[in-house]
């Protein structure tokens, strides 16, 4: 409505007189500031002239909840419309099983239509029993034949027209959250995460959009956040106010902020959106049910009550098209909130929800208005109801007319003084010394004299004749806080615990989706109240009950799926194999109620839930074959299902075969040797997995060693693992059909240049022959004595560690080494090794710590008095010759046995039926002598060694 249109009515003729005068005055003379406020002016015009009544709500004011309860008592609409997402209607009558507050939710675990990032999607709608919009869903589902309809955009919608600006939604922004920075700084308990990452929608997220109009407001008011601004300018003014004083005034501040709204171009469409969403659903369900206008009552936030799109109203452009929903499945529910929560995500300041609490109390009892509330609703002491007929009749006249103005007044008449309670001020006052001697603070009487005193001075420094809540938080933040905090709270905790405490909502049983209740149905045996906030101990005999196993089962897959804290095993663990015995935890399901709800979203039973998240992760295009054997480990762990360990395995081969990196070696080898162990102790056969897995890994490992052990992507503890696997699996690849020459062809073709991969090598070479011990001590006691490799051999003693690993009988001559190594080396090159020779043990020698520990106690004297005598064994025993001596006939001791009795040799020779004469001994063995006849073969077997 312009201005020209507004000035034919006569209900704001002496207000928009004064405003042009003041305009002239302050401007000099018409501009846009006349144009502002003519138009706010006629914005509330249009607004309360609208043949629906329009009823402007602030979220979470005590204020509009007490004028909306009053004004449902009066009215008795037979039809309510309310800004609250139009898919979360089957969730409202749910909240008779709670206990607020708690918050609608709208979850999606996969996005479809959305940004794969946007995953998984959430939007939450808090309610509050402070709030006017349960006050509207109580006296809908309280009062018979009344209709509540939601009449605002879908939660996909929310992300639909979130994606429309090209914007990515993180944790604390996206659609519904304000831009403002947040009041003040948030409590930092975990009740303030509640909500999680989740997108919050409210009604009547009314706050300046104009930093520097919030700004102004903030200094010119003497406060210190909006909450403050609000609470002080707003909520108290209006709680004694009529029914026509509050609407214009809501409509006033309602119109003021979107006048003076930056102009953000995607901000601006999803609000006049969501606006023309409203209006076409309320106008389409007014044609489809033919209800009277005047029986019905439209809730929405103040912003959006002097709304200027061109389909507001009843009379309004039927133009806008509401677009269908995306693919995305969606799964509703109730999730439990709290005040710090709410505060937290909207941005207000820490503790303005509790006293808003509060304060809806106060006006309850300074007003006698009479609350609607959900009968039989958990933590209300009675539904409050007054004796109504079985219809809600309209109280309302047929023909309405335009209500005074009341606006003219409201803006005129000075602020009121509300006198000094000094019984009020003086009971918080030796409430908070209490509560602050209680949490460790050396508080006293004169502290409680002083915070009354600073809190009376506050008020009067900011023009306030009663001190406020917030001045009282001041002042005893002032008096009492010292250098550091006692206990776990500070004073300004405690005054906010004071004035109400952080409230926590509580979702009851009947409530819960079946996932849920299976779960505490299945723990009942327990004996405890895990719906309950707080940590409980459970302490489970198996042994004693069998029974318990169950919830032993259960509470491992909680554990698996929720919060660290949720579940959490004091005694027992759970490994391949094992059987408990005895176990306790510490259960907080309580707590962590909103996980527990959300694990309802995906299935049914926690079951269901573990094989789709385990199916999820091994068929992940990022998934590594490490990754999809702990999923075939978590499988048989927790589920016991020998269907998805044998499907998952087959994809792990998969993966494996695909693989062209080596980095995920060492987990590879962990989980298959604890599966081959597993498997080999509780099954008859080995599954047909397991065995194809280590077919293909052999040969895979096989041909990936001679470029992992020149690459330098590739580290020692991999290359390591990968020999691990194969020397390993050997036994069973063999079985299976591998050949041994894959190896070694694999160490013929390897030549690394780096010293540790060098040492793994020749420990490689070792394990296969192909290097005797004589020879790598050789090779050693030669790096030590050449000044050149002398700085390198720490190098080599860092892959001796690691060839433990695939070699372990080798750890005699690691421990020979690393003596020699600390015997030999010269202090500028010992030194600088051993930071690192500790990180090597402690970070990838774990497991082969306890191994050289063990031998470096069975090699080294075991007390201090014969340190001084002890020989080194390597040192004590000859040493050997580099070249095997050839056995001669005579020499032997088993052909002297033979010629000794040469009784038991004819008897064999004679069972066998061979003939034969006894020979003297010759100074040549016999072998010899076809080697001297035939000298060609040995002649090419030395050419072909000299070769290789």
């Amino acid at each position: 409505m312009t201005a020209d249109g507004a000035a034919d009515g006569s209900t704001f003729t002496a207000l928009r007189t004064q405003l042009r005068e003041a305009a002239a005055a302050f401007a000099g003379g018409p501009d846009a500031l006349e144009d502002i406020l003519l138009g706010i002016v006629d914005d509330v015009d249009r607004a309360i002239r609208e043949p629906l009544e329009i009823f402007p709500v602030c979220h979470h004011s005590p204020a509009s909840a007490t004028a909306m309860a009053r004004r449902l008592r009066e009215k008795r609409p037979k039809v309510v419309y309310l800004e609250l997402c139009e898919d979360m209607a089957p969730l409202l009558t749910e909240l008779r099983n709670c206990r607020l507050p708690v918050a609608l939710q709208a979850f999606a675990a996969e996005a479809d239509g959305f940004p794969a990032q946007w995953s998984p999607l959430s939007v939450v709608a808090p309610v509050t029993e402070a709030s006017a919009e349960y006050q509207v869903i109580a006296y809908a589902l309280e009062t018979p034949g009344v209709e509540l309809v939601l009449v605002d955009r879908s939660s996909d919608h929310v992300f639909q027209w979130d994606a429309r600006g090209e914007r990515f939604p993180a944790p604390g922004s996206g659609p519904g959250v304000p831009d403002a920075v947040p009041d003040g700084a948030p409590a930092g308990e975990e009740d303030a995460a509640l909500h999680g990452d989740a997108v919050g929608v409210e009604i009547g997220d009314l706050r300046p959009r104009f930093a520097e109009l919030e700004e102004h407001l903030l200094r010119h008011g003497r406060v210190r956040h909006w909450s403050e601004w609000w609470h002080q300018y707003v909520e108290l003014p209006l709680g004694d106010g009529d029914h026509d004083t509050y609407r214009q005034v809501m409509f006033l501040i309602g119109s003021l902020f979107r006048r003076l709204a930056p102009g953000d171009p995607h901000r601006v469409r999803v609000d006049e959106d969501r606006e023309r969403h409203m209006w076409t659903r309320m106008r389409r369900h007014l044609a489809e049910t033919g209800a009277d206008p005047a029986d019905c009552l439209y809730v929405c936030g103040a912003f959006h009550a002097a709304s200027r799109v061109v389909e507001f109203g009843l009379l309004g452009a039927d133009t806008f098209e509401i677009g269908p929903r995306t693919a995305t499945r969606w799964q509703y529910g109730l999730i439990p909130s709290s005040h710090a929560a709410i505060e937290s995500q909207f941005g207000l300041a820490a503790g303005s929800v509790s006293i808003a609490a509060t304060l809806w109390a106060k006006n309850l009892k300074r007003t006698r208005v009479k609350p609607y509330r959900l009968a039989g609703q958990t933590g209300q002491a009675g539904t409050g109801q007054p004796k109504m007929p079985g219809t809600a009749a309209a109280a309302a006249p047929t023909a309405q007319s335009p209500p005074p103005d009341r606006l003219t007044g409201f803006l005129e008449q000075p602020p009121a003084l509300d006198r000094l309670d000094e019984a009020e001020l003086l009971g918080w006052s030796v409430e908070i010394v209490r509560a602050a001697r209680r949490s460790g603070y050396l508080a006293s009487t004169a502290d409680a004299i002083a915070v009354f005193e600073t809190s009376i001075l506050l008020a009067g420094m900011r023009d306030r004749a009663r001190p406020t809540p917030y001045d009282f938080q001041d002042a005893a933040v002032t008096c009492i806080e010292k250098d550091t905090v006692p206990g776990r709270r500070d004073v300004r905790r405690l005054v906010e615990t004071m004035m109400g405490g952080d409230r926590v909502g509580r979702v009851g049983y009947d409530a819960l989706p079946p996932l849920a209740r299976d779960v505490h149905d299945r723990l009942a045996p327990l004996g405890l109240k895990l719906q309950q906030r707080g940590v409980r101990r459970a302490l489970l005999d198996i042994a004693a009950r069998p029974e318990l196993e169950s919830c032993s089962d259960v509470l491992w897959m909680l554990r698996y799926l929720m919060p660290h804290g949720a579940a959490r095993p004091i005694m027992g663990e759970r490994k391949l194999g094992e059987r408990p015995i005895q176990e306790s935890w510490d259960l907080a399901l309580g707590t962590h109620q909103r996980a527990l709800i959300e694990l309802g979203y995906e299935g049914v039973s926690i079951e269901q839930v573990l094989e789709q998240r385990l199916r999820r992760t091994a068929y992940d295009p990022r998934a590594t074959a490490a990754a999809v054997l702990e999923t075939v480990e978590d499988a048989t762990l927790y589920l016991r299902s020998r269907r998805l360990a044998g499907e998952l395995g087959d994809h792990a081969l998969k993966v494996l075969s695909a693989e062209r990196g080596v980095d995920g070696a060492p987990e590879v080898l962990r989980r298959v040797r604890r599966l081959l162990a597993y498997y080999r102790t509780g099954e008859p056969v080995l599954p047909p997995w397991i065995e194809s897995f280590v077919k293909t890994g052999y040969a895979h490992y096989c041909t990936l060693l001679p470029t992992a052990f020149t690459d330098d992507d590739a580290g020692v503890r991999q290359v390591a693992a990968m020999l691990g696997f194969l020397f390993d699996m050997e036994g069973l690849a063999l079985s299976l059909g591998c050949d041994r020459t894959q190896l070694e062809l694999a160490l013929a073709q390897s030549h690394p240049k780096d010293p540790p991969k060098t040492a793994l090598l020749w420990a490689a070479r070792t394990r296969l022959g192909q290097l005797t011990r004589a020879e790598l001590r050789a090779r050693c006691d030669e790096m030590l004595g050449n000044p050149m490799v002398v700085p390198a051999y720490p190098r080599y003693l860092s892959g001796f560690l690691h060839a433990l690993e695939p070699v372990p009988g080798l750890a005699d001559f690691v421990v020979e080494a690393v003596s020699n190594a600390f015997a030999r080396l010269p202090d500028r090159v010992l030194l600088p090794w051993l930071p690192t020779l500790i990180t090597t043990l402690r970070s990838d020698g774990a497991e082969l710590a306890p191994l050289l520990v063990r031998e470096a106690g069975r090699t080294f004297p075991g007390r201090l008095a014969a340190l001084d005598e002890w020989v080194p064994p390597w040192r004590a025993r000859p040493e050997p010759e580099a070249v095997r001596p050839v056995r001669r006939a005579g020499g032997g001791h088993g052909a002297a046995l033979l010629t000794a009795h040469p009784a038991t040799c004819d008897a064999v020779a004679g069972l066998l039926g061979c003939d034969g004469t006894w020979q003297s001994a010759e100074p040549a063995p016999p072998g010899v002598a076809p080697a001297g006849r035939h000298p060609r073969t040995a002649a090419a077997l030395e050419a072909l060694l000299a070769g290789s």
